[in-house]
């Protein structure tokens, strides 16, 4: 998906007193170097479907019903011989999704995320090369612990999003499948080896089944596969590199069947899928079974000896589904994609849109203090038993913004003044 098209980001911040107050508190505690509350900022956006009708916001008064698990539950024990999935969320492209993850973490109770989710802006050639304003603060995050995982989406054209024809845009491949564009990926290349983060992982041209991006591969599917193979080789020939491509298109057939632009193995880490409750009135069992679905898609990547992903999934056309939240958590669990990223702004997500209390309760119930680390079986460790909010650190002043907040962000906020 794309920033415009796939996913419209329809938000409204809460409460003006309290989002004023989490801002600032949000800017002091950076400015420290310390993680605080919840602050809901402006519209995150990433790739996104055709807008949805809009949907009436709740009231800002009124609190979501997200409580805690009511039942005791043990955290996951990963199983021998298989790499434990990597969880992740899309919270913002820029700094500020970086500046949100711990916020979204403290919300599920501790939860270690491992996999950083982000898209390069597809403007203009500039943007796809990956500048360092926009890359550092995700290159920091990534080198903090070593078992992190970066994703990054990466435009094959520029002008990505602006409507360009079948015409056009059977030119540009032909264009970068004779190697006119090689040399923007390796400048992107060099700059990611530069700033320590060699082992991102490339969802290069990502839905390409689709009818949005410019980068799409309908108009002449085999110079979009010559295309994505010189992109690929060029990338790998910048010495220090381990990257990971990641070939996403969108779950189903769309507007070409996506095993029609399947590039060959020689090119392809991980086969991925973005997958949206979508159409409206399909089942879960539908995105299954349908043609290109989610049983399509683990069968072919086993077939090709490729593990899956999901670097986009939630909710779309089927409003507030706690069933489709709960089928798709089971799916992932059963079938262990390297990583899987929640898209978390309205109308998809769970913890930015307050618009979904049903099926937030479920995810937040599901994965309330999990962590992915690998190694010897975890503990099983008890989760609360009822809503609370947990004391604030010995060296935190607490922000009293009001009970109903405080149950909204997952705990209290408190502000730090040791760094004076």
């Amino acid at each position: 998906m794309a920033p415009q098209h796939k996913r419209a980001g329809i938000r409204r911040l809460a409460l003006g007193v309290a989002a004023v107050a989490t801002s600032a508190t949000l800017a002091s505690g950076l400015a420290a170097g310390v993680g605080v509350g919840v602050a809901r900022a402006a519209d995150p956006r990433a790739p996104a479907p055709t807008p949805p009708a809009p949907v009436a916001s709740p009231s800002g008064l009124t609190p979501p019903a997200v409580p805690l698990p009511s039942t005791p539950t043990p955290a996951t024990t990963p199983v021998p011989g298989k790499e434990t999935p990597a969880y992740g969320v899309f919270l913002k492209s820029d700094a500020r999704g970086v500046a949100r993850m711990p916020l979204f973490n403290h919300w599920l109770g501790g939860a270690e995320f491992r996999a950083g989710h982000t898209y390069l802006p597809g403007h203009r050639w500039r943007d796809i090369e990956g500048s360092a304003d926009f890359l550092d603060a995700w290159a920091r995050w990534r080198n903090e612990k070593p078992n992190r995982m970066l994703v990054l989406n990466v435009p094959m054209q520029e002008r990505n999003e602006e409507g360009a024809s079948d015409s056009e845009v059977r030119r540009l491949l032909r264009q970068g499948a004779a190697g006119e564009f090689d040399h923007h990926f390796r400048v992107l290349a060099e700059r990611l080896v530069e700033l320590k983060v060699p082992d991102t992982v490339i969802v290069l041209g990502w839905e390409m089944n689709g009818i949005t991006y410019t980068h799409r591969c309908g108009p002449d599917p085999e110079a979009w596969k010559k295309y994505w193979n010189r992109i690929v080789t060029t990338m790998r020939s910048v010495p220090g590199q381990k990257f990971r491509f990641d070939f996403t298109p969108s779950r189903g057939q769309d507007a070409v069947p996506w095993t029609k632009c399947y590039p060959g193995d020689d090119t392809v880490d991980i086969i991925g899928m973005d997958s949206y409750d979508q159409p409206a009135g399909m089942s879960f069992d539908q995105q299954v079974r349908e043609p290109y679905g989610l049983q399509d898609h683990v069968d072919f990547a086993k077939a090709h000896g490729k593990p899956i992903s999901y670097p986009e999934w939630g909710l779309f056309r089927n409003g507030d589904n706690p069933e489709y939240m709960r089928r798709m958590l089971d799916w992932i669990e059963e079938h262990r994609p390297l990583y899987n990223t929640l898209t978390d702004y309205c109308p998809h997500g769970v913890w930015q849109c307050r618009t979904n209390p049903k099926s937030a309760h479920v995810y937040r119930s599901t994965l309330f203090g999990r962590t992915d680390e690998t190694g010897p079986p975890l503990t099983p460790t008890p989760k609360p038993t009822a809503p609370g909010t947990p004391p604030p650190p010995t060296d935190c002043t607490p922000l009293d913004l009001g009970s109903w907040v405080e149950e909204w962000l997952g705990g209290r906020l408190c502000l730090r003044f040791d760094w004076w």
